[in-house]
């Protein structure tokens, strides 16, 4: 049976693992948690809200840091607290669902504050800020109505010693069986994923693609022979429409909305027309690539640099007839770091990739990154900035990290000057940004 934890006089004991805190719970911070103190200390607390009053087990002890707990008693509920939509993700479950317990209108506030407290923080921007006004999450077509599940396409998971499907322990590597995962996509649920036995400790992918039938993938090869590929397609709300082959292991946006929302707001920040010159930075297969080259035109130029070898291939095809296209297969600081203002010519064929001698043309009127969650860091952004861009557009996952380069960025001289959220990652901590910044003087 858990303890009290100690309150009382010096010498009453230390604080363990397992003992009980009430705590009076603040604002949300990155990463799913709302910043608590006991006795001077932070806690990092789960599965609570704002302005609650709880009960709260502490799941980890730093003797000189933080602590973390999860709220398993309310005693005073935020009227955003609902029930929540995924108990397995509850209390000592698993990771992947931390806002289950939020109404959706509540987790886009939630995840509005979390941003603006980063780029405040971080990014050291004023309270008053332009690109902070008026700020909210957007939230895709279709989510209020499903009630935010049955939106992803993708989801990974792993058999225990019996087989069982499952989902590792929040920050642990025992794997808990599941009966479900309510925030797959409608044909991932339907392919009883968790009605059958598989090999104990094997990794079980299920893609669902926008074109064409389910994919699976135990460890990594199709579950019945065939295939390894999907097709997607995103359709714009002007008409167009670009289509892609991807991996199916590979990177492609999770969210059934987020490729099409993703790529409509990225033509908008960059506004590129044609015979421009753009730099498609962490490009993956494709996603932005092709429509960029669809607006810059047979006069211009978009170099995309991706450094995992299997986006590549995937936007070899992508971009088969865009001449106007070149690829870059490397890490993306190195081919930035040694291509020393050597490129290859415009037109180049979409199959001759890059060598490490090789890279983007040393001037773009626009550059587009999406980083992995650690962001671009400081020698991508100096490589960025010293191509000289009109305007840089940053497709963010991680808000202290997008915070991290937006204030590189302001001490060498641009700003912060418009920024949009999504709501990708319903019941998740996790928010998609879109950020834009200038030079402050242009010429």
């Amino acid at each position: 049976m858990a303890s009290e934890a100690p309150t009382g006089p010096a010498g009453s004991g230390p604080a363990t693992v397992g003992d009980v805190l009430t705590l009076d719970v603040g604002a949300p911070v990155h990463g799913g948690h709302c910043l608590a103190r006991h006795d001077g200390r932070v806690v990092f607390v789960r599965h609570a809200l704002p302005g609650e009053r709880v009960r709260a087990v502490l799941t980890e002890v730093r003797r000189k840091g933080y602590w973390r707990a999860d709220a398993i008693e309310v005693l005073t509920a935020s009227p955003d607290r609902v029930d929540s939509v995924w108990s397995a993700a509850g209390p000592g479950g698993v990771g992947g669902g931390e806002l289950a317990h939020v109404s959706l209108p509540g987790q886009l506030v939630w995840k509005r504050d979390v941003i603006t407290d980063a780029l405040r923080r971080i990014g050291r921007l004023d309270a008053d800020h332009p690109a902070l006004a008026g700020l909210s999450v957007e939230r895709v077509p279709g989510d209020l109505e499903r009630g935010g599940l049955h939106s992803r396409s993708r989801i990974e998971l792993v058999a225990d010693g019996e087989g069982r499907a499952g989902m590792h322990r929040y920050r642990s590597h025992e794997v808990l069986a599941l009966t479900d995962m309510p925030f797959a996509a409608e044909p991932i649920a339907a392919a009883n994923l968790f009605g059958r036995t598989w090999r104990p400790g094997a990794t079980i992918q299920a893609v669902a693609p926008s074109d064409g039938e389910v994919l699976i993938l135990v460890d990594g090869e199709p579950l019945r022979g065939g295939r390894r590929n999907v097709r997607e397609r995103v359709h714009l709300a002007d008409g167009r429409e670009f289509a892609y082959r991807v991996a199916g292991g590979g990177f492609w946006q999770v969210h059934l909305e987020a490729a099409r929302t993703l790529v409509g707001a990225v033509l908008e920040a960059a506004a590129v027309g044609p015979g421009a010159g753009v730099w498609d930075l962490y490009s993956g297969a494709g996603l932005f690539t092709v429509p960029l080259a669809g607006e810059v035109g047979p006069d211009g130029r978009v170099d995309a640099v991706e450094g995992d070898p299997r986006a590549i291939a995937d936007a070899r095809r992508n971009v088969h007839g865009l001449d106007q296209a070149v690829l870059h297969g490397g890490d993306v600081a190195a081919v930035l770091a040694e291509h020393n203002g050597h490129s290859g010519a415009a037109g180049a064929a979409p199959d001759a990739v890059a060598g490490p001698a090789r890279g983007p043309a040393p001037h773009a009127d626009v550059v587009v990154l999406d980083p992995p969650r650690a962001g671009a860091g400081a020698a991508v952004m100096d490589a960025v900035l010293a191509a000289g861009p009109d305007r840089i557009v940053y497709v963010a996952c991680d808000p202290a990290a997008l915070a991290r380069d937006v204030a590189h960025a302001r001490e060498r001289g641009h700003e912060l000057v418009s920024l949009r959220a999504f709501d990708l990652f319903p019941h998740t901590h996790h928010v998609e940004c879109v950020a834009v910044l200038t030079p402050t003087t242009l010429g």
